[in-house]
Order: structure tokens, then C-alpha cells, then sequence
């Protein structure tokens, strides 16, 4: 009886404090549908209901680089909110991360939106769906928080939808104007899509380039969710997308995964069929690619989705479909709702298997791995920082690592050959092993060929990490059980001790190029040099930096600041009292090179890629923290460029009948200017008069893939209709590596050597430069390492340049045919890019 009395007085407590809660539209003032909500609304919304409801708590986890705040809110009931931290924990316990085994059975269902800023219904449907949960007068949503914990995030890219939202209202009809050529359908560039620096936040999960997604990530891992939601828009005239998701799908989801899938999928579609919604499934959207909001949660234990409505940034309120009919953000934001629903109904009814399955993945994938490989060992190498960097990922993921017991001779797929070899295992090699809770990631992170089940994918197909970080590696079929910790080197901090003549700084990654910025941006002249050099015992390879008193004897705190600027950058500096070199050039050479500070211009606006500006633009400001101007595109013509000595075209849509511009370019490149063209802005100088650039070297080559692309469009003529686009992708390169032979003379090479290994995704193809420099170049079609590429576009690149320098009077132009600061993972490549950037014209 007393149990009883106290039910119906929390009953009545919990219908009490719910009647103060208002619903969306009360509180906004508006019908959610009727326009686009500020971000700063949807948040004070979630924390009002936070504020009128015991069972819904809101948590501020970050905020974007624009200072919004980043939130989530669990929504369960109230006593789950109250033993939250106990859920948690024995989460963690399924996982292997935490000892001991569970006590409580609730299933943990994250549900994310708007990762994409401008598909903007996604954070108007948290508020609808909000308020359902937390409505005691649905039994059918209570009895779900019974055995749920719900996490919704709101927004995951804040700054992009404000960008989007706030454009939007300011150029929305009063009444309702569905034509897609009206103002308010065609959003200005870079769009609402993207953060702040013009990332996509869903190609991010694994690597943390940006601020949300290292503040989410460190969130996920403390929960590793079951269920994890993202919530996406497409095209305007695309039905509606829901799981199974389509081939590929990565051989490692086990089959529970598989089935929940299409145990949701089914659920969605009973209430799709209900209200005669179009939909379609199993298409379009596979699970491949590690870091997306599906597959990345796939590849921690939970069954990962993507979720798809039509509309996107075009749509607005309201937008006239191909078919005619008018598409509403009302449509829209009721068949998110439903969707989020639908998947949380699947959840709370199948609670016990998937505890049970999500508890079975982390214990089989430990104890017995199904990748083909199951341990990885980085042998112990000479750059400190790029492993620093790779272990810092690792931890970032909760990936683990430490050394091997194991001595001896080993045998494994080498990364850099691609070959199976033998080697040793050494006491500071690094070893990573599929026995640990994260094993799966760690696989897929560093499988160095993932299995294609279909050859038409979404995104990139290859993207091991070795790679990226230009490390030694191995793979192994072997599980190898790690026996110590390894702890990452630790830095020496320098100390002042006399007056040396010069500084010797070394050059081999991207910590080295921000301490040269911070260097002149102090006003600290800086030389490196051009050739390997030795003082005593201590050699020094091309490219090191040199920091001499001379040229300096102004700057009052010259050495310490030298060494404080130094410090902070982990960089560990030798010291000389002599320019004359034991072996080598003398400092007073002139193959040694003063560096003159550049003063650099990134163009972006209409016609450039905004992916490939933000990768750029975020690099100067948040590793390099150098300064950058930014100019727009359609402005160029009129520009005076006399007062930059560095411009930086990104890839982007560039028409090769602009000679204005071209020429334009040119003059400034024959006044001493250095130009920087990435990828599709080469286009602009390929096979133009003054240029070296070429896509054939000769006639007689040109000729030959004339008569080749000839056979290939007449065997395209007679293949079947639907075999249409499997056939466009034989021309095709997605995301796969090449080995790039270097020239390691050139300064573009330093701290690189001779081999650097590229992420192509483009088929451009350009011959060796008969005029300038091939300073990397693909030598045959076994430079071909992992990845995708169709058979013609293979044949295609087998001999081409990537990275070429030619002078243009008393200037240079840099040719990068691939981009080597893809999405900022592509670590190795930024330091090429750094190198065109400071490198003194030769």
C-alpha cells in the first residue's frame, strides 16, 4: 500500500512539473515548419524541458571554434537518470573497459543530428521528438524509458546550421515560394554543409581533425552507445532512406548488426506504409569508410544508421519536387520524428538481445579476431613527432597499444613495399593488437586493403594509417600479445647554456613548420639548408633549419625566445659555435637559404572547393597559427597582388577559358611570386601557352590514349543499360594510395626522403614535366599500394607526375596533382605542403 501511495505521488509530482513544460510551438512562438530555429533557441528549448522534467538531464560536452555550445540530453526515466553514472559503468563492462560485470540491463540509444549544417530539419525534429518523450501522457514512450537511456544530440555542427539558418530567414518569402530558382533555394557559398573551417564533421569520427568531433568522440567513448542514429537530407527529389544499408558493407559487422538493421528498417516502414510515404533501402549509403556516424559507431560494437530525408539546403519551407508536389519542412521534420521514434521502439523491445549481442561482439572480436590481420607493429623510427601524433589518434579512439613479448624473426605484409617480408621485432617497436576491447577500429584503421564487396562505394576506399604518417609498419596474420606500455617519448626541454653561433633545428614533420612560423612571426630570421651537412659526430639531412646569431643580433631575448618558442613546440635543438662544416656546405654557402617570411593568399569563394579551402585555411590557423589572407575568387581579376609572395589555389571549378585570370597569375609569377594550384586548378595552366604543364608529353603519346579512349567508349556503346555505372567507374580513383617516387634533393622533399606515399582521388592525369622538376612522380602500375581504382584509370596514371615545380620568370608555380592535406587525417602530406609554402624559390 505504502509502495503504492508513493507511485501515484511521484505519478502526480511527474504530471504536475509536466504541465509547465510548453511544447515547441509555445515556446518558440511558431509552429515548428513555419521557418528555421536560431541554434541558441533549440538549446534553451532542451534546457527548459530539462528544467520542468526530473527524467530529462542536458549536459554541455564542448563548444565549436564559433563558441556555441555543444549539448546532449539523456532522456530516460527518472530513476535511470538517477543511476546514470551506474549505466554508464556497466556499459563499459560489456566492453571489456572497465572490470566487473553489470548490474543493470539498459539499452543506451544515441540519436544525432544535424552533422550536416544546412540539412537542417534534423535539429527542428529533436523538439517534436523531445517532447514526446518526455509527454506522460504517451505510455508507449514511458514504457520505452523504462528500459532505455536516450541520448540526443541536437546539433553536432552548430556553426553550420546558423550559417544556413540565418541566411535562410533573411531571404525566405513571406508566403510560401516552392520554386527552386528563387533566391532562397540556392544557398551562397561554402553553404551551410560544413563547420566553421569548412569541414564535413561526418567524414571526421576517426580522425578529430576538428573541435565537435573531439568533443563528441571523448563522450561516445565513455558511453559506447548500442544504437547510434545520424540523421542526415539528400537530394531534393530523393524518396526517403532508411537501413539495411547497401554493399559495401565491411566484413567485420557481425550478424546482429546485419539484423537490427533490418529489424528497423521493417519498423520504419510499417509507419512509412502507413501514411503512403515513399522510401527505399539497401541503397546508395554502404558501410566502408571508418569515420561516418554509421560506420565509426559499427566499428565500436553498436548497430550504426544512416538516416536519409529529401530536401537538404534547397528545400527550405517548402520546394516544388520534380514530380510537382510541394516537399514542406513540416513533411520533413514528421518523418524524422517518426523514424526516431520507430528506432527507439525497436530498442526498448529487443533490449535483452541487444545488451547480449553488443556484450558477444567485444568478446569474440578479443578473443577471436576476424580480420585477416591481428596485430600491427610500427617499428621504432626516427621522427618522434608523426608517432606522436599516430598515438595521440590512438588514444583519442581508445585504441591500445604497448609493446611486444614476443623476439625475434617475424613475418609480415610491409607497408611501404607491399610485400611480405621478414623483421625483427625490437624492444622500442610499437604493437597493436586485435586482443583489446577496441579491437575491430583498430583492424579497420590499419587494415592496409579492405575486402570491396562492391566496387561502388561513397567515399574513399583506403586510408591506413601507416600511410598517413609516413611510418614503418607492419601487418601480421598473428595475434601478438602485447607484454608492456609503451610510453610515448617523452621531451627534453632545452636549456640555455652560452651564446651558440647558431641554432640547428630539425625538419621532418608539421611541428618543425609551426615552429618556424612562430619563429618569423617573432621577427627571427631562419636559413635552411639545401644539402646534408656534419659538424663533428652530428649529421644534419637537407632541409634543416638554421637559426644564426648572425642576422638576429637585434632581437634583444634572441636566445630565449629561440628556445622558449622551441619548448613549446617540442622541438629539440643542437647548438654550434662554428659555420664551418666538417663535411657539407658552410653556413655562408649559397645553398643555404634564407627563408623570407611569406605573406600568403588562400583564395576560396564561388568556384573553389570549400572542403579543400577549410583544410588549408584550418591548417594555417590552428597548426601553423600563421597568418593567411583570404581572397575571393570572383574577385581575383581585380586584385592587387603585388603584396603577397605566396598564393594558394584550391582544388575547385576553374574554367580554362578564363586567360584573364591566367594571365593575370602569370605576370605576378614572372614579378617573383610563388603559386600554389591544387589538384582541379591545374586545369587552369594545363596545356596552356607559358605553362609546362602537359597532359601528353608528346603527340605521339597523345595519339596512343586517343585510340585507347576510342575502344573503351565503343565497348561502352554495346553494355547494358544498367551496368551503366559500374561501367563510369572503370575511369575511376577513389581514395586509393600510391607509392610517389621522390626526388629527395628538392626542397619540396625535405624531412620526406624518397618515397612518400599519396591518397588519389581524382583521375587527373599530367606527364612528367619536360620543363622544371618531377619532384614526385608514379613509376609503373605496381605503385598502386591499396584502394580502388578502375582498370582504365589505372593504366591511365601508371606514368604521371603528383607534385612538380616550374619557374615562371623570377617566380615558380607548385603542381600538386593530389591533395596532400586530404580532410587534415593525410598527415605525411602536410608537411609537402609546408615545404611549398616556406621553401625560398630555386
Amino acid at each position: 500500500m505504502k509502495k503504492t501511495l508513493l507511485l501515484l505521488t511521484f505519478s502526480i509530482l511527474q504530471a504536475s512539473l509536466f504541465a509547465q513544460t510548453k511544447s515547441p510551438a509555445e515556446f518558440l512562438g511558431y509552429e515548428l515548419g513555419e521557418r528555421f530555429t536560431p541554434h541558441h533557441k533549440i538549446v534553451a528549448y532542451f534546457e527548459h524541458v530539462a528544467e520542468q522534467n526530473e527524467n530529462v538531464e542536458v549536459y554541455h560536452y564542448g563548444e565549436t571554434y564559433e563558441l556555441r555550445p555543444l549539448i546532449v540530453a539523456f532522456i530516460s526515466s527518472a530513476e535511470n537518470i538517477r543511476n546514470k553514472e551506474q549505466i554508464r559503468e556497466d556499459n563499459l563492462r560489456r566492453t571489456g573497459m572497465m572490470e566487473g560485470n553489470p548490474d543493470t540491463n539498459i539499452a543506451i540509444n544515441w540519436l544525432s543530428y544535424n552533422v550536416h549544417g544546412n540539412e537542417a530539419v534534423s535539429s527542428e525534429a529533436t523538439m517534436k521528438t523531445l517532447f514526446e518523450l518526455v509527454n506522460p501522457e504517451n505510455k508507449t514512450t514511458k514504457a520505452w524509458l523504462e528500459n532505455t537511456m536516450v541520448i540526443m544530440d541536437p546539433c553536432i555542427n552548430p556553426d553550420g546550421r546558423d550559417r544556413y539558418a540565418q541566411w535562410y530567414n533573411q531571404k525566405m518569402n513571406k508566403r510560401l515560394q516552392p520554386d527552386q530558382q528563387s533566391m532562397e533555394h540556392n544557398e551562397p557559398w561554402p553553404g551551410g554543409r560544413p563547420n566553421h573551417y569548412l569541414f564535413d564533421l561526418n567524414r571526421d569520427w576517426a580522425w578529430q581533425t576538428q573541435k565537435e568531433s573531439q568533443a563528441r568522440i571523448a563522450l561516445y567513448n565513455q558511453w559506447m552507445p548500442h544504437v547510434h542514429t545520424d540523421f542526415h537530407e539528400q537530394n531534393i527529389d530523393s524518396p526517403y532512406y532508411f537501413p539495411p544499408a547497401a554493399e559495401p558493407l565491411h566484413k567485420q559487422l557481425s550478424p546482429f548488426q546485419h539484423e537490427f538493421q533490418n529489424m528497423v528498417g521493417r519498423n520504419i516502414a510499417k509507419y512509412f506504409d502507413q501514411e503512403n510515404w515513399f522510401y527505399f533501402t539497401k541503397e546508395r549509403f554502404d558501410i566502408l569508410y571508418p569515420s561516418y556516424g554509421d560506420s565509426y559507431p559499427m566499428y565500436n560494437g553498436a548497430i550504426g544508421m544512416t538516416i536519409e530525408q529529401g530536401g537538404s539546403g534547397r528545400a527550405g519551407v517548402g520546394v516544388l519536387t520534380a514530380e510537382g508536389d510541394t516537399l514542406t519542412l513540416k513533411d520533413r521534420i514528421e518523418h524524422h520524428h517518426t523514424t526516431g521514434l520507430a528506432i527507439l521502439e525497436v530498442t526498448s523491445e529487443n533490449v535483452d538481445k541487444v545488451l547480449s549481442s553488443f556484450q558477444d561482439y567485444f568478446t569474440e572480436s578479443k578473443t577471436a579476431p576476424a580480420g585477416k590481420y591481428k596485430s600491427f607493429v610500427i617499428k621504432n623510427v626516427d621522427n618522434p613527432s608523426n608517432l606522436t601524433k599516430l598515438l595521440d589518434l590512438l588514444d583519442k579512439n581508445g585504441i591500445q597499444y604497448g609493446k611486444g613479448s614476443s623476439r625475434g624473426s617475424l613475418r609480415g605484409y610491409h607497408f611501404q613495399s607491399g610485400e611480405n617480408r621478414s623483421f625483427n621485432l625490437e624492444e622500442n617497436d610499437i604493437l597493436i593488437s586485435a586482443d583489446q576491447p577496441k579491437s575491430i577500429l583498430a583492424q579497420i584503421l590499419f587494415e592496409p586493403n579492405p575486402v570491396l564487396a562492391d566496387s561502388i562505394t561513397y567515399d574513399i576506399t583506403s586510408w591506413a594509417l601507416p600511410y598517413a604518417y609516413g611510418l614503418d609498419a607492419y601487418a601480421l596474420e598473428t595475434n601478438l600479445k602485447v607484454s608492456g606500455t609503451f610510453e610515448k617519448p617523452a621531451f627534453e626541454q632545452n636549456s640555455l647554456d652560452g651564446e651558440p653561433l647558431a641554432y640547428i633545428a630539425p625538419w621532418d614533420n608539421t611541428a618543425h613548420a609551426a615552429f618556424l612560423a612562430a619563429l618569423l612571426n617573432e621577427k627571427i630570421r631562419v636559413r635552411n639548408t639545401g644539402y646534408e651537412f656534419e659538424i663533428g659526430e652530428n649529421k644534419y639531412p637537407a632541409g634543416s633549419l638554421l637559426i644564426t646569431r648572425r642576422g638576429n643580433e637585434t632581437k634583444r631575448d634572441f636566445d630565449e625566445k629561440v628556445l622558449e618558442l622551441a619548448n613549446k613546440h617540442e622541438v629539440k635543438l643542437s647548438t654550434t659555435q662554428t659555420g664551418f662544416v666538417d663535411k657539407g656546405k658552410d653556413f655562408g654557402s649559397p645553398h643555404v637559404h634564407y627563408i623570407k617570411p611569406p605573406t600568403v593568399a588562400l583564395v576560396g569563394g564561388k568556384g573553389t572547393s570549400s572542403l579543400n579551402y577549410g583544410e588549408i585555411w584550418h591548417f594555417f590557423e590552428q597548426e601553423l597559427d600563421y597568418p593567411l589572407v583570404t581572397l575571393e575568387k570572383e574577385q581575383l581579376e581585380n586584385v592587387d597582388l603585388s603584396s603577397y609572395t605566396v598564393l594558394i589555389l584550391p582544388a575547385g571549378n576553374y574554367n580554362t577559358k578564363e586567360e584573364k585570370l591566367t594571365k593575370k597569375l602569370q605576370e605576378w609569377m614572372k614579378n617573383g611570386g610563388k603559386l600554389i594550384a591544387m589538384e582541379s586548378a591545374l586545369k587552369l595552366f594545363a596545356d596552356q601557352e607559358g605553362f609546362g604543364l602537359k597532359s601528353y608529353a608528346t603527340e605521339e603519346e597523345k595519339k596512343k590514349w586517343e585510340e585507347k579512349s576510342k575502344k573503351w567508349e565503343k565497348e561502352a556503346q554495346t553494355s547494358p543499360f544498367q551496368e551503366a555505372e559500374r561501367m563510369a567507374i572503370s575511369d575511376n580513383i577513389t581514395g586509393a594510395v600510391y607509392e610517389v617516387k621522390m626526388d629527395k634533393t628538392h626542397p619540396l622533399s625535405y624531412g620526406l626522403g624518397d618515397t612518400y606515399y599519396t591518397l588519389k582521388n581524382n583521375n587527373n592525369r599530367y606527364s612528367y614535366l619536360q620543363k622544371g622538376h618531377n619532384v614526385g612522380v608514379i613509376i609503373g602500375t605496381e605503385s598502386h599500394r591499396t584502394g580502388f581504382v578502375g582498370y582504365k584509370a589505372k593504366e591511365k596514371v601508371a606514368e604521371s607526375l603528383v607534385i612538380g615545380t616550374e619557374k615562371i620568370g623570377k617566380g615558380q608555380i607548385v603542381y600538386f596533382v593530389d591533395n596532400p592535406s586530404f580532410r587534415n587525417f593525410w598527415q605525411n602530406g602536410k608537411l609537402i605542403l609546408a615545404n611549398a609554402i616556406f621553401s625560398p624559390i630555386q
